[in-house]
């Protein structure tokens, strides 16, 4: 896992934000690292991270679940 620093969080943070107030996954301090350390292996990565931390199950969730969280993160991933 690789380190994050508050300036990483502050960038982050429209993106946690979305993925709370959007579709209701509200991240913890430890799940927002996970996604962190997971987003430089790729978007894809990152979503499993996201549903990880809220104690869904990948492979078992429903295709639009997957679907959503991934056009929120892309639409709110810093530029």
């Amino acid at each position: 896992m690789t380190a994050t620093t508050d300036d990483d969080r502050e960038a982050l943070a429209p993106l946690f934000r979305a993925l709370c107030v959007e579709l209701g996954l509200c991240l913890h301090d430890k799940g927002e690292k996970k996604v962190m350390a997971a987003l430089p292996q790729g978007l894809d990565a990152a979503v499993k991270a996201v549903l990880e931390a809220n104690g869904v199950d990948f492979l078992n969730a429903p295709g639009g679940l997957k679907r959503q969280v991934r056009d929120c993160m892309k639409a709110n991933l810093p530029a």
